[in-house]
C-alpha cells in the first residue's frame, strides 16, 4: 500500500461532481450544475474576437505571461473593477486559474495544519475542499436570511482563527445576499482584529434589479480597513467556465506572497484565455453579453420559483434570490434529503443535497436547486419531477 498524506487522506468527493455524471445523461433533467448554460455562450462574439487578433496578440496568446497576469487585461480589469467602485488604486491585482485558485493561493498564505478558518455555514465546497487540502480546521458559523450570524462570529473569534472566508453576494449555495447593516456588523466586529478576509465574489455582477445595486456594495468597497480584505472575481460565470480565469485584488503585503504562491502552483494563468478576456472586456461585449444573459437568469428563477410554489408541498420554504444562480430549499421538516436525491435520480431529475455544504457534511435538510443551467420547460418537469417524489414521501 502507497503511503498518502495526510491532506490527501482527508479530502472527500465533490457530491457536485460526482452528480454532474449524471448530468451527462441526456433524459436527466439536471438542478446540480452550477454552471451556465452552453446554450447562452457568446460564441460569436469569440469568434469574432479570434478572428480580429493581431499578429502581436495572437504570438502573445500562445506564449508565457507574467505569472500576475497579462498585462493588457490587468489594466482593463482595474478600470473595470474600479468603475463598479472597488479600491484598485491602493492594491494590486492578480489573474489566477479560476477563481479557486485564488482561495487555495490565500489559504496557502496562511494556514498551517489544523490552524482554525472561519466559513459561514453553509459555505463554497469548492473552497471547503481547498481548507481542508491545507489540513484545516473549518468552523462553519451558522447564517439567516440577511448573512453570517454576527453572534456566533464573535463568539468564533475565540478560537483563534487564521482567515474568515465570506461569499457575502448571491451565495452558492444558499441564495440569499447580506443587507448592507449585516455587512457593516460583520466589518464593524473583524475590524478590530487583524484576521485576513477572503471575499468571494464570483456572481457579483448577476443582480436581477438594477435598484438593489446599492445593497450589494462589496465588503473591501465598504471597509473602512479594506487592506484586511482579499477580493476574487471570476470570468466563470461571466463569459465561461471553460476559460479558467478568475483575480485576486489585494493589499501589497499580502500581493507578494500571493505571487510567490501562484508561481509554485502553475507560473502563470493560460494566456490565449487572457488575450480573449481582455478584448471582450476592452471592447464593452463582456457588459452587453453579462446584461443579456442575467435577464435570462432572473426569468429562469422565476419561472422555478412559480413551479415550486405550484409542485414542492406547502412545509418546504425558501428566500427569494436577488441574483446569482441558486434556490436553497429547507426540506419539510423530518424528510431526509440522501433519500429524497435517490428516488429523485430513479425518476429522472437530479439536485444537490445540504450536507455538502456543511463543514462537517453533516445533514441539514436542505437541498441546492440550480436554475442557470436548464431551460425552462425542464425546469417545469424537473420541479414537479421532485415535488411529487416529496409529497410521496410525505404520505
Amino acid at each position: 500500500m502507497y503511503s498518502f498524506s495526510e491532506a490527501v487522506e482527508g479530502l472527500r468527493s465533490s457530491a457536485i461532481r460526482d452528480l454532474m455524471n449524471l448530468a451527462t445523461n441526456p433524459d436527466m433533467i439536471s438542478f446540480a450544475g452550477g454552471m451556465p448554460d452552453n446554450e447562452l455562450f457568446p460564441l460569436k462574439d469569440v469568434q469574432e474576437i479570434v478572428d480580429g487578433l493581431s499578429i502581436g496578440e495572437q504570438q502573445a496568446a500562445l506564449q508565457y505571461a507574467p505569472t500576475t497576469g497579462y498585462p493588457p487585461l490587468l489594466q482593463e480589469l482595474g478600470k473595470w473593477l474600479k468603475r463598479k467602485g472597488l479600491p484598485v488604486e491602493n492594491n494590486r491585482l492578480i489573474i489566477t486559474t479560476g477563481s479557486l485558485q485564488g482561495i487555495n493561493i490565500f489559504a496557502k498564505l496562511f494556514v498551517n495544519p489544523h490552524d482554525v478558518v472561519l466559513t459561514e455555514n453553509p459555505s463554497f465546497i469548492g473552497a471547503l475542499s481547498a481548507f481542508n487540502s491545507y489540513l484545516a480546521d473549518v468552523h462553519g458559523i451558522p447564517m439567516d436570511d440577511e448573512g453570517i450570524d454576527i453572534d456566533k462570529l464573535k463568539l468564533a473569534l475565540a478560537l483563534n482563527p487564521k482567515l474568515l472566508y465570506v461569499m457575502p453576494t448571491f451565495h452558492n449555495p444558499a441564495g440569499i445576499s447580506y443587507s448592507l447593516e449585516r455587512r457593516r456588523q460583520l466589518l464593524d466586529v473583524m475590524n478590530q482584529t487583524s484576521i485576513p478576509i477572503l471575499e468571494d465574489d464570483a456572481y457579483g455582477d448577476l443582480f436581477f434589479n438594477n435598484d438593489d445595486i446599492p445593497l450589494h456594495i462589496p465588503l473591501k468597497t465598504l471597509s473602512e480597513k479594506e487592506q484586511q480584505i482579499c477580493y476574487t472575481g471570476s470570468f466563470s460565470k461571466i463569459f465561461g467556465p471553460g476559460i479558467r480565469l478568475g483575480w485576486m485584488l489585494l493589499s501589497d503585503d499580502f500581493y507578494r506572497k500571493a505571487e510567490l504562491c501562484k508561481q509554485a502552483l502553475d507560473a502563470c494563468s493560460p494566456t490565449f484565455t487572457q488575450v480573449l478576456a481582455h478584448r471582450f472586456l476592452a471592447s464593452g461585449k463582456l457588459d452587453q453579453y453579462v446584461a443579456w444573459v442575467r435577464a435570462i437568469y432572473n426569468q429562469r428563477c422565476d419561472y422555478m420559483i412559480d413551479a415550486i410554489v405550484r409542485h414542492f408541498p406547502q412545509e418546504s420554504t425558501f428566500v427569494r434570490p436577488q441574483g446569482g444562480f441558486y434556490l436553497w430549499v429547507k426540506l419539510p421538516k423530518g424528510m431526509d434529503e440522501k433519500e429524497l436525491l435517490k428516488a429523485v435520480i430513479a425518476d429522472g431529475a437530479v439536485f444537490v443535497i445540504g450536507s455538502t455544504f456543511d463543514p462537517l457534511g453533516a445533514d441539514n435538510g436542505y437541498i441546492r436547486l440550480s436554475f442557470s443551467n436548464t431551460p425552462e420547460e425542464k425546469i417545469e418537469r424537473g420541479i414537479r419531477i421532485i415535488g411529487d417524489r416529496m409529497k410521496r414521501m410525505m404520505m
